[in-house]
């Protein structure tokens, strides 16, 4: 015999000895895998979770179920008589990731077991209910300034606690919310970057980034966590040392010892450190030899010292600083400006300025790097420095521009200054809100009405500053349909739900709900969505088995019907392409085309002519009479009025039947082969000519009246006399010895 306890899924158990097992051998039959419970359920019931069911159980109340192990009856309850299991409390996956149960069927009366005791578990299935965090952060980094684009500075990384083998929960992708346009993050490994060029730490030594982590691979309703990343720029020496005057003139007396100080002088260099450590040299004039320079450590002043004792009483020092032809220099190096989406070409955005700062005060001209922007939307007047558009400009395509301006020295090109304009372009509501993603909502045929069967969401492309609000509600068409409805939510998403149960797919396997969505821009945009909601056959739990349309079979034809009918179809196409291929062969032209030559070819033609009485078309005296020829002289293209013949004198030619056979068609063949040579209507080349010449024939010759129309025979029937009754008719006609015709 067998028995056994079985749950609806699929697996293998794992079961603890038994007294009970010990001593009887069963043959298992439970067939079950882990459950699995979804956390955080909000429920009002309990949520249900799975079924067990013995094979002894008839049915008749005589077994009951029990349930045992982590969490029965606190968390986990069984009904004793079907066998369900639910979870009464909220679970969460980070705290305890599954729960291991021991089930049992036992007799009602006498509670000993029916069943052995088996071990189960069940596993709680994560939902995304937890953020990504930087356990790290905030971070601190540096990067050298003038660094080249795309210097890495620092690698960030957040970590989520949902479930990463299931789902995207734990999926993490980053974004950067604050730094732009100096810094970019890697979207997968949250590496930052540099994103501009020459970033000078004279002018800005430090930037607060902000970077944020999102699951869910960053779509629609992940969520998110933030940290800060402070980058300072580190110096490099690309400043040089100045003065902060052209020239310094001291007076010292006669009596001045020698080694003592006579002057202290200073320069000034924007860097910093070991970069800003000055080393001052005498290059020419009274100084060598008479006073020499040294710095001092802690001030990094220029220190002069009287080498030699002076001549005069008093002695003037003019201490002259040499200039150096220097590139121009911006009044700002980093020029922030804004400008609308809706920008009309030419507008004006922003001025840019720059200066000599040698003595001599060169004019600027100022041009862009298209390096910088390589589609040309901006331009900048050489002369002012004002920046204008110069192409309409898109925000959801390039939200800032980053343009490197170059000044340019008049009297000397070679000096170029640089600065930075970094345009930000303002947002319009200029595009329409769409599905966040596109839906595949499945319907089950037992939905029962008032069922949410799918959640939406949208998305826009444009930002507007108070965040997106959007509006859902179906499109005018289907508003008042019976099928289905739509709650808006108030969160930006909304609700689809079934007016009425019932569905079939036998009936209607697709339908398509048209949703119309508006945002809350200023004028508001909207766009009208297609959900296509498909019918599905669903097990009890709601899992849908298959979906769309239901193939059907007739019930009352045989396979063997169907099979012949197959046959027939088949048969009728095979018939088809057969007349369809004759009909095109018998479309082939007969008529020759014009550009061939007609000696190349033998054209026959099947006309039918109109038997004896049809004199019009064809001479019937050439095809009969073959001691009669054509004159030569009338032309043959055209058919005659009249008959004209002449007679072979009979002296040049023997008739034809008393000639043998072989001798018969050389003849013939002979006598219209010379006839064509003298013919003047004959083509000048080759040609085929045929002739219906069948030979001498019957001794009898032809018994038709149409020779008697066209010549006067003087032949002699008195011999169809002498041939019995049945030529008596023809005796009669042409037997008269007199020899007058019968029709004069």
């Amino acid at each position: 015999c067998s028995s056994g306890l079985s749950a609806f899924w699929r697996g293998s158990p794992h079961s603890d000895p038994d007294p009970w097992e010990v001593l009887h051998r069963h043959k298992r039959s439970w067939v079950w895998n882990q459950f699995f419970v979804l956390e955080e359920y909000t429920g009002n019931e309990p949520l249900y979770v799975g079924k067990l069911h013995s094979d002894v159980d008839k049915g008749d109340g005589k077994v009951k179920y029990v349930l045992s192990g982590e969490g029965a009856t606190s968390i986990f309850t069984i009904d004793e008589n079907t066998g369900d299991i639910h979870a009464t409390k909220r679970l969460d996956r980070e705290a305890q990731a599954y729960y291991t149960l021991q089930a049992q069927a036992v007799d009602r009366l006498t509670n000993l077991p029916v069943e052995p005791k088996s071990e189960f578990v069940v596993k709680v299935q994560d939902i995304n209910d937890n953020e990504p965090k930087f356990l790290d952060g905030p971070y601190l980094a540096g990067v050298p300034e003038m660094s080249p684009l795309g210097t890495m500075v620092v690698q960030v990384a957040a970590t989520d606690a949902d479930d990463p083998t299931y789902g995207n929960s734990a999926r993490v992708v980053y974004s950067i919310i604050h730094g732009q346009p100096y810094f970019s993050v890697e979207p997968k490994t949250g590496v930052i970057r540099t994103a501009l060029p020459n970033m000078d730490r004279e002018t800005r030594d430090q930037y607060v980034l902000v970077i944020q982590a999102k699951d869910m691979v960053g779509q629609m309703g992940g969520l998110s966590g933030t940290t800060s990343v402070t980058v300072t720029l580190t110096d490099v020496n690309d400043n040089p040392p100045r003065f902060t005057h052209k020239s310094y003139q001291y007076t010292v007396q006669e009596s001045l010892p020698v080694q003592s100080v006579v002057a202290r002088i200073k320069a000034v260099d924007a860097d910093i450190g070991s970069n800003a450590e000055m080393d001052y040299r005498i290059m020419d004039g009274d100084g060598p030899g008479m006073f020499n320079i040294t710095t001092d450590e802690d001030t990094q002043e220029g220190v002069i010292i009287l080498l030699k004792p002076l001549d005069f009483e008093t002695k003037s020092i003019k201490v002259t600083v040499e200039d150096v032809n220097e590139p121009p220099v911006f009044s700002a190096t980093l020029s922030r400006m804004v400008v609308s989406e809706d920008a009309k070409v030419g507008t004006s955005i922003g001025k840019v300025s720059a200066h000599d700062p040698d003595t001599s005060n060169s004019a600027i001209r100022y041009s862009i790097d298209r390096n910088t922007d390589l589609e040309r939307f901006f331009n900048v007047d050489a002369l002012s420095g004002v920046i204008s558009t110069a192409k309409p400009l898109d925000r959801e395509a390039n939200s800032v521009h980053n343009l490197t301006i170059f000044g340019i020295e008049s009297q000397d090109p070679a000096q170029i200054g640089k600065g930075i304009a970094l345009i930000t372009v303002l947002d319009i509501n200029d595009n329409a809100p769409v599905f966040a993603i596109d839906y595949e909502t499945l319907l089950c045929e037992n939905a029962m009405p008032g069922q949410v069967i799918q959640t939406i969401s949208a998305v826009d492309k444009d930002e507007p500053l108070s965040g997106h609000r959007f509006y859902f509600a179906l499109a005018a068409p289907v508003a008042g349909n019976l099928n289905f409805t739509l709650r808006d939510n108030k969160d930006n998403t909304a609700s689809i739900l079934t007016k009425r149960g019932g569905f079939r797919r036998r009936e209607q396997p697709v339908y398509r709900l048209p949703v119309l969505i508006v945002d809350s821009g200023s004028p508001a945009l909207s766009s009208t969505n297609t959900l296509s909601v498909r019918v599905c056959d669903c097990d009890s739990d709601g899992v849908a088995l298959s979906c769309g349309a239901v193939a059907y079979t007739s019930t009352g034809l045989s396979t063997g019907a169907l099979l012949a009918i197959l046959g027939c179809i088949i048969t009728l196409l095979v018939m088809v392409l057969l007349i369809v291929t004759m009909r095109r062969r018998r479309k082939e032209p007969l008529i020759l085309e014009e550009e061939r030559d007609i000696r190349e070819n033998i054209v026959r033609y099947d006309d039918e002519g109109g038997g004896e009485e049809d004199t019009e078309a064809f001479d019937m005296v050439t095809l009969r009479n073959l001691n009669v020829i054509r004159d030569p002289n009338v032309r043959r293209d055209v058919t005659p009025d009249t008959p004209t013949f002449f007679h072979y004198p009979s002296a040049t030619r023997p008739s034809y039947k008393s000639l043998p056979d072989n001798v018969v068609f050389r003849e013939f063949i002979w006598e219209r082969l010379k006839d064509a040579d003298v013919d003047p209507s004959a083509p000048p080349y080759d040609s085929l000519q045929t002739y219906a010449f069948e030979g001498s024939g019957s001794v009898a010759e032809s018994l038709s009246s149409l020779e008697s129309l066209s010549t006067d025979s003087d032949q002699n029937y008195d011999y169809l006399s002498n041939w019995g009754p049945r030529f008596k008719k023809l005796a009669d006609l042409y037997g008269n010895s007199d020899g007058t015709s019968v029709f004069s």
